[in-house]
């Protein structure tokens, strides 16, 4: 009560010195940040108090907007529970009110670590460009679509008519108060003679969304106003500045190449490049590009201007190159392309962002008009990051969108882990200040402001990280990696958002070099040019049409954009989830990696993810390996669980054998996000994950254990040994556990006389920020089962268990529909 009061008295004060100084009008409401149970539902503040909440932070914190600025209804609910009234229980759920003077304010959530750092130096004509995300989520509900039923057709239809008249009217009161929010926040930028330089709202029409973004110019007194004072502000961070890992060229003659390189066939995967345009006309590149596509979205500049104007070599460029070739850049004989390039220029010469467009808008339009164009895309390569770490509280927009995107669309984003730049400022380090400071490779790849940057904490994309090649050193410059295929120095490192593993696959990026004196310096000089990836060059300002003379995650990602592309040719009909699932099942640790303690992997975990993914696991099975995936996408329901079976043939698993057998699953799903909430489990309409049976036991025990949670103490059988487990400490590597993200992959060793007669798998589904019993994810899961010393072939065997189970199932169903 005391704190109520408190903040009551002191915001009213507040307005009336605005008032006295003829500052803008804010009383739409006060912000306040509110300490609950952690078991409370954040949704029965809005409910029993009236609260909108604005968005839900760690341990238990919430920040909310009251419109009743004297807290009248809060107070009196507390007098209520005082007095043992009915119905003012939820408000004992309400630990504390913090007031604006404690140093863990609202203040210190809503800001980017950049701004908080400086607040108290900000000056009043300090210029800013910052983003600012609204809450308008609004204080009302959606009404929850009804269900047919056993209704009869006139009930349903009036059910259905009335529902569909309460959504179109919640969507205009969304629509309302959106509006409303932007002139108020128009009247308050008008005011200081600022300017909103952009906007973006992350609606399609189909879902009512909850917040929306404002690019805006200001001066620091204007900043400090907005961010104090207006109650519906959840984040507010600086546009992200782009890296541009541009190294030192190598001075070589243009060669001219004795190769043929034949165009893909019309109906090969597209793969659109978001970049710094393409040198369109190279002669390694001109063949795969889909011209009449080619699209310049870098404002102010013509949209037929797709040319890749960045110096030393261009960006773009080298990532269609690397798209297209991979490792190596062809020199001779005829090459068949298996793809075709798009090229959405979106950076500008000097490998930048325009400061005039949102990046989250920017994807929207790129995926809008390839997706939907007349060479349907579904995947986009994104060697674009900020340069710094993401935060870690709430999704950004721009990783939300991407999230959105790919749910709405079936897309796939191959997106970079981002680069941490050989020399930084004391608030985002390099690696030259890293070392310098005691920090040694690789212990600093997984220090807090080396993690992955915006927006690769992006659940939906596949994260990609790199790896160096082999150890290198001359005397004076040395490599920092000490033998193949070790995590790169630059390499940006996980864990992702709320510990999701990120990145997912790594691939070869090439090293920084070290000069290894007592002042490190650290560079990419040409002397170590067996340490770069070969590429492909624009020569747009001279210099050679490819070569070996720059390094980054932005050159690793698209080497899995590649493989992404094999798997549509292979799969065209699938989903996005299915190319996604398979390049994470076919990725394995390098032997270093798997050869170290079980607390040496933890770091490891975070520097490679699941890591190197390879083509031919990805798409193909052998005599010794055989891949199960479900052929389209499956939809499950929160509380639904769906339950598969592998027969093991009796060959494999007979007591006098005992062969080697490894086990990989991954589980790919997609759902709708909703950005306000944290956490995987609020930030997700459905969440879901996945159960194996264990040694010895029967498909009824695993069926009882899997679906009914009071079944989990079913001490049957023998666990498998899985590497992550489905929490901390509950596998091989501590810590780490594979639930986190939507991708979900996990590996186990076994001997074959372990297995059970039918090996059985569970997708189970959990409610998440959407509480309509209709909320659903989209899944598809791969398994794939090897005999690791090739003793025996197991593919048939196994393909002909399946066919025969599936014959069984088939006949048991017509029976079942004959009676």
């Amino acid at each position: 009560m005391k704190s109520a009061c408190s903040i009551s008295g002191a915001w009213g004060e507040r307005f009336a010195s605005r008032a006295r100084e003829n500052l803008p009008d804010l009383r739409a409401g006060i912000p306040l940040l509110l300490k609950i149970d952690e078991s409370m539902d954040v949704d029965s503040l809005r409910h029993f108090l009236g609260f909108e909440i604005i968005s839900e932070e760690d341990n238990g914190f919430v920040i909310v907007a009251s419109e009743d600025l004297n807290l009248g209804h809060l107070i009196s609910k507390i007098n209520d529970f005082n007095n043992s009234v009915t119905g003012s229980a939820a408000v004992a759920q309400i630990h504390e009110l913090i007031e604006e003077s404690e140093e863990e304010n609202r203040l210190s959530r809503i800001l980017s670590d950049e701004l908080k750092n400086e607040w108290a130096s900000i000056g009043d004509t300090d210029d800013y460009v910052v983003d600012v995300s609204i809450s308008c989520s609004g204080n009302w509900v959606i009404p929850k679509k009804p269900k047919k039923g056993r209704l009869k057709p006139e009930t349903w239809e009036r059910k259905l008519r009335e529902w569909n008249e309460n959504y179109e009217t919640s969507y205009i009161k969304w629509d309302n108060l959106r509006e409303e929010r932007k002139d108020a926040i128009g009247n308050i930028i008008n005011y200081y003679g600022s300017e909103i330089v952009d906007e973006y709202e992350q609606s399609d029409g189909e879902t009512i969304p909850d917040n929306f973004t404002l690019r805006i110019k200001l001066t620091g007194k204007a900043l400090r106003d907005f961010a104090s004072n207006y109650p519906y502000i959840f984040e507010i961070g600086e546009p992200e500045d782009i890296e541009t890992p541009q190294g030192v060229r190598r001075q070589d003659s243009l060669a001219v190449p004795d190769v043929s390189i034949l165009a893909a066939p019309a109906s090969a995967p597209t793969v659109c490049v978001i970049d710094s345009g393409i040198q369109e006309n190279h002669i390694w590149i001109n063949p795969a590009i889909d011209t009449a596509n080619s699209f310049c979205f870098v404002p102010y500049e013509s949209p037929t201007d797709t040319a890749d104007y960045v110096s030393n070599g261009g960006h773009g460029t080298r990532v269609a190159g690397a798209i297209l070739y991979g490792e190596a850049v062809p020199t001779g004989g005829t090459v068949q392309l298996n793809a075709w390039i798009q090229n959405a220029r979106a950076l500008d010469k000097n490998c930048a962002l325009s400061r005039s467009v949102l990046p989250e808008k920017l994807i929207s339009q790129v995926v809008a008009k390839y997706h939907n164009g007349d060479r349907p895309t579904k995947i986009f390569n994104h060697s674009i990051n900020s340069i710094v770490p993401h935060r870690s509280r709430h999704m950004s927009s721009w990783a939300f969108e991407m999230d959105k995107l790919s749910y709405r669309h079936d897309i796939l984003i191959i997106q970079s882990a981002g680069n941490i730049q050989r020399s930084g400022p004391p608030n985002n380090p390099g690696v030259e200040e890293l070392i310098a400071s005691g920090h040694d490779y690789p212990e600093y790849l997984t220090r807090r402001s080396c993690r992955i940057a915006n927006p690769g904490q992006s659940l939906q994309v596949l994260t990609v990280g790199s790896i160096s090649y082999d150890q290198f050193s001359d005397g004076h410059w040395a490599s920092f990696s000490d033998q193949y295929s070790k995590p790169s120095a630059f390499s940006r490192a996980g864990f992702g958002i709320w510990d999701s593993i990120k990145p997912e696959v790594v691939e070869f990026g090439g090293d920084y070099l070290h000069s290894g004196r007592q002042s490190t310096s650290v560079a990419i000089p040409a002397t170590g040019s067996a340490c770069y990836p070969e590429l492909i060059r624009s020569t747009l300002h001279g210099g050679p049409a490819f070569s070996k003379d720059i390094v980054g995650t932005s050159f690793s990602t698209p080497k899995v954009s590649k493989l992404a592309a094999s798997i549509q040719a292979v799969l065209p009909e699938e989903s996005c989830l299915i190319y996604r699932a398979l390049i994470v099942q076919s990725a394995r640790w390098p032997n270093w990696a798997e050869s170290l303690t079980r607390d040496e992997k933890v770091p490891v975990l975070q520097q490679i993810g699941y890591g190197v993914p390879d083509l031919n696991r990805a798409t193909t099975n052998t005599p010794y390996r055989t891949t199960f995936i479900t052929s389209n996408e499956y939809e499950l329901k929160a509380g639904e669980c769906h339950i598969f079976q592998i027969p093991i043939p009796d060959r494999l698993r007979s007591p006098g054998t005992e062969y080697q057998i490894r086990l990989d699953i991954t589980l790919s799903y997609s759902a709708e996000p909703k950005r306000t909430r944290k956490g995987r489990r609020g930030y997700l309409s459905t969440w879901l994950d996945w159960e194996t049976s264990r040694k010895g036991e029967s498909i009824e025990a695993f069926t009882n254990r899997a679906v009914r949670e009071a079944a989990k103490t079913s001490t049957e059988g023998q666990s498998i040994n899985w590497t992550l487990g489905t929490q901390g400490n509950h596998g091989i590597i501590p810590i780490a556990n594979r639930n986190n993200g939507t991708v979900q992959k996990d590996w186990a060793q076994i001997s074959s006389n372990e297995l059970p007669e039918f090996f059985c798998i569970a997708v189970r589904g959990h409610q998440g920020w959407n509480k309509d019993p209709e909320a659903s994810a989209k899944y598809v899961l791969a398994v794939s089962i090897e005999n690791i010393g090739s003793e025996i072939e197991i593919y048939e065997d196994l393909r002909a268990a399946v066919q025969e189970l599936q014959s069984e199932t088939e006949v048991e169903m017509e029976l079942e529909v004959d009676v």
